[in-house]
């Protein structure tokens, strides 16, 4: 499996980093929009080529499949040519910055035929699977969710620190990992969502903060807090709130609610989530079948997400 990696920035790095890890599986292209950035993630990782033309990488024979890991506004175009060029495609988190482009990517997916896997990496989490897993076997139902997604981004910079050339955004991008998950884990439908946000940043044009509510037609609720402008620990943790206890998961790391390690090493091959959503990819590829956080598995998020994106343009009409 030949893969091109698209985008040399944090989270390309670590879909490589995880790649070399899976048998059949081989990097033999960084691309980005600068030569040099991809020739120096590509001499980093002992990878032969670099471009900084995605149209002609994509016109290749030798390349299966892409993985995107560049700006949330190109995800959604750069995914549609891909699986026109004949190419499976897995896209980072968000599959499109608005509704009509998440189900534009769904109708070509279906055109084509190819495999088209969005970069929900809590799904894969072990944590998160650990959950999942018990909620699988009726030994735990989610009854609420509290969620804190909390970074210090006043400047526009990236998971390594380094200026960034577009701006991320805390409802498309950060919520959207939240919005899912909530869905996955308690296998019900959004029906009610409610968003506030704070002032915007007169530099980044975006809000730092955002406090979003949730409710399926099970009657679960989601409480998600979210914030750019927080000066602590970072990342975003998950309070899953059940009939049979309470689980506090932060990345890859798993307590009870009484701050109690939960052993979950066990639960997949690696502890990497980003690595275990790669083999997801390659495995569904291989077998031809639809993956874990397909974009038709996912697509219900995009929905949610524009409901309070459009939330957010009334209100910003009424002040």
């Amino acid at each position: 499996m030949r893969i091109a990696v698209v985008g040399a920035g944090a989270f390309g790095e670590k879909h490589i980093d995880g790649l070399k890890n899976i048998p059949h599986a081989e990097v033999a292209v960084v691309v980005s929009n600068s030569l040099d950035s991809a020739q120096k993630v590509a001499d980093k990782f002992g990878i032969t080529e670099a471009s900084d033309n995605y149209d002609a990488v994509l016109q290749r024979d030798d390349i299966d499949a892409v993985i995107l890991a560049t700006p949330t506004q190109m995800h959604a175009s750069q995914a549609i040519a891909a699986m026109k060029a004949g190419k499976h495609v897995q896209v980072e988190i968000p599959v499109a910055d608005s509704w009509a482009d998440a189900q534009e990517v769904l109708r070509v997916q279906q055109e084509t035929g190819k495999v088209c896997m969005v970069g929900h990496t809590r799904r894969f989490n072990p944590s998160h699977q650990w959950v999942k897993n018990k909620i699988d076997a009726g030994e735990f139902n989610v009854l609420a969710m509290d969620v804190e997604t909390f970074f210090f981004r006043r400047k526009n910079i990236n998971a390594k620190g380094e200026p960034r050339s577009w701006t991320d955004h805390l409802l498309w991008h950060h919520a959207a990992h939240s919005v899912d998950i909530f869905q996955y884990m308690t296998g019900a439908k959004v029906v009610k969502a409610n968003i506030l946000q704070g002032p915007k940043h007169p530099e980044l044009g975006i809000s730092l903060d955002q406090s979003i509510q949730l409710k399926t037609d099970k009657g679960q609720i989601l409480t998600l807090a979210l914030s750019f402008n927080n000066d602590g620990p970072l990342g975003t943790f998950f309070r899953y709130i059940g009939d049979t206890g309470t689980y506090i998961a932060r990345y890859d790391d798993l307590v009870n609610g009484k701050e109690e390690p939960v052993d979950v090493s066990g639960v997949a091959v690696s502890m990497n989530g980003i690595e275990l959503q790669d083999r997801e990819f390659i495995a569904a590829i291989t077998e031809g079948r639809e993956p874990n956080s397909s974009v038709a598995g996912v697509l219900d998020c995009y929905r949610v997400l524009g409901e309070l994106a459009a939330s957010l343009e009334e209100q910003d009409g009424w002040s």
